[in-house]
């Protein structure tokens, strides 16, 4: 993957390496051994002498060249962007949550030292290697997030700026029966179908674009609690607390309803940025700038939390409402319509 080619060029070709958790993105990788898997790479026909060495996210990647910076640099820290992320939100112990609100929106649950594989259509991966231990992570994919918001500014015009679709979303009490399904480019986990195209459904002759872009705002939310609650099924219990980041985070009223529809207590960090911070913790951690990982918990800073505020079933009403709508979205799929 991209870190390798970087490692590579970064230290002269001096270190062919590779992170335990861009090894795993690969499909060629036993997350279980910590090797490549000898009959991938056999049906496939690769040389396991082409690959990378896989090494742990946190420890010695070499030294930048001279020429780069003026100086020898190490490079001590490399992990996947999301997995990055994770550390960087500090989810540390198993059952620890996170969701990055971009383009896309993938949340990724710490389940400790042993693999949970997911009958819930949820990716099985590699967290983090660190210290001689390795943590391991359930994925989940939302493939449209703020592209969603994207297209209400640049496609319909609706709004301005992506940022004023908060105000928008509260001038009206609720999306007067609108549901927008965003699957411009099919659908994610959990359901996995890339033929689902996108839908505006419930649409009235009351109905105003502050409906419009509130409806599409709540399927953010929605498609992120569908995550959640599959991520709960192979978990076993109960999530109560999610930690979020990426730009999209910064919608206060995105944030609540996530809160609202999922009954999940939110905690939003002063940075937002956190796939850059975890790869510096990391990279931190090991050339001994952090001490421990209690350091960087210390320094965590929180810049604003959200609790449920609607009864349970006012939420059931709103999801069952959803679920039906993707039903019809799936249906079509089915039928090869478009």
């Amino acid at each position: 993957t991209v870190e390798t080619w970087l490692i590579w060029k970064m230290t002269g070709g001096a270190k062919h390496l590779t992170d335990y958790s861009n090894a795993a993105r690969t499909m060629m990788f036993n997350i279980n051994t910590l090797d490549w898997d000898d009959e991938i790479l056999s049906i496939l026909d690769i040389p396991r002498v082409m690959l990378p060495k896989p090494v742990p996210c946190a420890g010695d990647f070499g030294e930048t060249i001279l020429e780069l910076f003026g100086g020898r640099l190490p490079i001590t820290g490399a992990a996947g962007d999301q997995q990055a992320a994770l550390f960087g939100e500090a989810c540390f112990n198993e059952g620890e949550i996170k969701s990055t609100y971009g383009t896309g929106n993938f949340l990724l649950l710490n389940t400790g030292n042993k693999p949970v594989y997911s009958s819930s259509g949820l990716l099985t991966t590699i967290a983090w290697g660190l210290n001689g231990e390795v943590k391991y992570a359930l994925e989940g994919s939302v493939f449209v997030c703020g592209a969603a918001i994207q297209w209400l500014r640049d496609n319909l015009q609706m709004i301005k700026k992506s940022s004023i679709s908060e105000n928008f979303a509260s001038k009206v009490p609720d999306s007067d029966g609108v549901v927008v399904v965003p699957a411009f480019t099919g659908l994610g986990a959990p359901y996995w179908e890339p033929d689902a195209r996108g839908a505006i459904l419930g649409i009235k002759r009351s109905t105003k674009k502050e409906h419009i872009v509130r409806a599409t705002l709540e399927s953010i939310a929605f498609q992120s609690d569908d995550l959640i609650k599959a991520m709960e099924k192979d978990l076993g219990r109960k999530i109560t607390d999610l930690k979020v980041d990426g730009g999209a985070s910064l919608n206060n009223f995105l944030m609540q309803n996530q809160a609202d529809i999922s009954d999940i207590h939110i905690v939003r960090h002063k940075s937002i940025e956190s796939t850059s911070l975890g790869a510096a913790y990391l990279a931190g951690l090991a050339s001994g700038y952090y001490k421990s990982i209690e350091d960087i918990i210390e320094i965590k800073d929180i810049d604003k939390e959200f609790y449920p505020a609607i009864e349970g079933e006012e939420r059931q009403r709103a999801k069952a409402k959803w679920h039906r709508a993707v039903e019809a979205v799936l249906a079509l799929a089915e039928d090869e319509v478009f």
